[in-house]
C-alpha cells in the first residue's frame, strides 16, 4: 500500500502531488485503467499480437538506421 507522511508546514498541494508520483511509481493507475472494463480473451488476445506487431516493427526501424 502507498502512503505518503505529510510533512511539518507542508501544503497540501505539494503533499498529494508527492502521492500521485509514488502511484504513477508504482504502476497502480495503469492497473487500475486496465481493469476498467471487461476485455474478451480473444480481444486481450488481438491486442496484445497487435501491440507486439509494433513493437518488431519500430524495433527493425531502429536497427535499419543503425
Amino acid at each position: 500500500m502507498n502512503g505518503i507522511q505529510v510533512r511539518d508546514n507542508e501544503a497540501i498541494e505539494k503533499a498529494l502531488r508527492r502521492f500521485t508520483k509514488t502511484c504513477e511509481r508504482a504502476g497502480i493507475l495503469s492497473d487500475v485503467k486496465k481493469y476498467r472494463h471487461y476485455e474478451k480473451p480473444s480481444e486481450e488476445k488481438k491486442r496484445k499480437t497487435n501491440a507486439a506487431k509494433r513493437k518488431r516493427i519500430r524495433d527493425e526501424k531502429r536497427i535499419s538506421y543503425r
